[in-house]
């Protein structure tokens, strides 16, 4: 088990790769998932590629926040 420290240095490094434009992984409660940027059109292509999904398999998007989801349903009504 991660003490807190390395836990919060582990978190700090993943945002960091994220904001950066990279792919991280992460547990889920039955698999391991693979997180990225979704408004970074080059980072959500290196999840196809890594994952072998074709372009035409949607990805799913996570939000923060229920207000968000206006901005990120335009145009798929």
């Amino acid at each position: 088990m991660l003490d807190e420290q390395k836990l919060q240095n582990n978190i700090r490094a993943a945002a960091d790769s994220l904001l950066q434009g990279g792919v991280v992984a992460f547990p889920t409660e039955t698999v391991y998932g693979l997180g990225a940027d979704a408004a970074n059109p080059q980072a959500l292509r290196r999840v196809f590629e890594i994952k072998g999904r074709p372009v035409d398999h949607p990805l799913i998007v996570h939000l923060g926040d229920a207000s968000l989801l206006d901005y990120w349903a335009d145009g798929y009504r």
